[in-house]
């Protein structure tokens, strides 16, 4: 038996009618066209999928959308704001931070909700904080430093 939701997604409202075991990655993806978030695993192992629900970094192909109704869901989609780059969308661009691509929606959302907690990491921590979040083919040394460069860009734009 399929329920109606609402999730505000970038700010805007979606109400679908859904079935239960919609998963919230399939719905993001098939019912509102955002495709930035990618499905990697459907395990959790990955993070490719992982979005900020209420400004906490979750993978979304561990919830279904019926958990999500009345949620507001940020994805890789809603980072640029009024035509700017995100901190951590330019430190991705400016360190070199991605490689194929594919790991770093998830990458990036997980980092916003991370640096949220700890505007000051060290690299060990920043390599704790994305652990959840696998890359296959930059062996992290330019992600790390791209945390690093959003890191220090929040935390000079917050004094600012």
């Amino acid at each position: 038996m399929k329920k109606k939701i609402t999730i505000t997604i970038n700010g805007t409202p979606y109400s679908e009618e859904v079935e239960p075991r919609l998963l919230l990655i399939h719905f993001i993806r098939e019912n509102c066209n955002l495709t930035g978030s990618h499905i990697g695993c459907d395990t959790s192992n990955c993070g490719a999928c992982t979005v900020l629900l209420d400004g906490e970094s979750v993978k979304s192909c561990t919830l279904f959308a019926v958990q999500a109704d009345g949620c507001e869901i940020t994805t890789v989609e809603g980072l640029m704001q009024n035509g700017a780059y995100h901190p951590i969308q330019e430190g991705f661009k400016e360190e070199h931070g991605l490689h194929c691509g594919f790991c770093t929606p998830g990458m990036m959302l997980r980092t916003v909700d991370f640096l949220k907690h700890n505007p000051n990491p060290t690299e060990e921590e920043i390599r704790w904080g994305i652990s959840g979040n696998l890359c296959r083919c930059t062996g992290y040394n330019n992600i790390v430093k791209a945390i690093q460069h959003a890191a220090k860009k929040m935390r000079e734009d917050a004094t600012a």
